[in-house]
């Protein structure tokens, strides 16, 4: 990724106050997606695009029983794949990206998930965002920040970003106002408030401490005491 924008200290220090909080409501960030090994996890998050992790979790049992390396999931009949994954949306596309992306695995990697930004994105269905997501859970290596749209919303909401659609550019401003060791742990955080607390759409005055602490941009300001 390329250079990183330049943070003031004050900026830096507003960050580490709102990680503060965020882990304090939030003490166990973690990956929403059920999986056992990195292979699933992969899997499960190029399924993840444009669909709920509850749907995914409720598809991806039955899928693993079937399929559960990438051997047995490249030789897989594309339609059988294509069943098992069509509650997910887009299930065609994500067939072949499973089917395709098992292959690669098997025949450029040894079977085996890499460990590299660069190789995962060689992978079909895999973006830097699930390259994110694989090598920060799955390996502990913080390469990068998952922008999903949670992160998006809450890092406009909360001031940490001036960027409204470009998630290199979002991913770039939380890269630098964060330590690189929360990461991952940062956008577990953000997806939980978003999830929680600070959602898209309001039926009533939002009350959550950070919304009102930090969220002079926040839509949560905007919309206390509107329905």
């Amino acid at each position: 990724m390329a250079k990183l924008p330049r943070k003031t200290k004050k900026q830096k220090e507003r960050a580490k106050e709102i990680l503060g909080e965020l882990y304090e409501f939030y003490p166990n960030p973690h990956c929403e997606l059920n999986h056992r090994n990195p292979f699933e996890l992969l899997i499960a998050t190029i399924l993840s695009a444009q669909c709920t992790d509850v749907r995914v979790n409720k598809v991806t049992p039955d899928l693993f029983e079937a399929y559960p390396t990438p051997e047995t999931m490249a030789e897989a009949p594309l339609e059988e794949l294509e069943e098992l994954v069509r509650t997910t949306g887009f299930y065609r596309n994500k067939a072949k990206s499973l089917k395709e992306t098992s292959n690669t695995l098997v025949e450029e990697f040894d079977g085996e998930v890499p460990q590299t930004m660069d190789e995962l994105l060689t992978l079909r269905g895999a973006a830097r965002k699930t390259a994110n997501v694989v090598l920060g859970n799955a390996f502990g290596i913080n390469e990068g920040v998952v922008v999903d749209t949670h992160v998006k919303r809450i890092s406009n909401r909360l001031g940490l970003t001036r960027e409204k659609k470009n998630t290199d550019k979002i991913e770039k401003d939380l890269m630098a106002l964060f330590p690189r060791e929360n990461w991952t742990d940062l956008s577990h955080l953000m997806i939980h408030h978003g999830r929680n607390a600070c959602k898209a759409r309001f039926s009533e005055p939002p009350e959550h401490p950070i919304c009102i602490k930090y969220g002079k941009k926040c839509e949560c300001q905007k919309m206390r005491g509107q329905k």
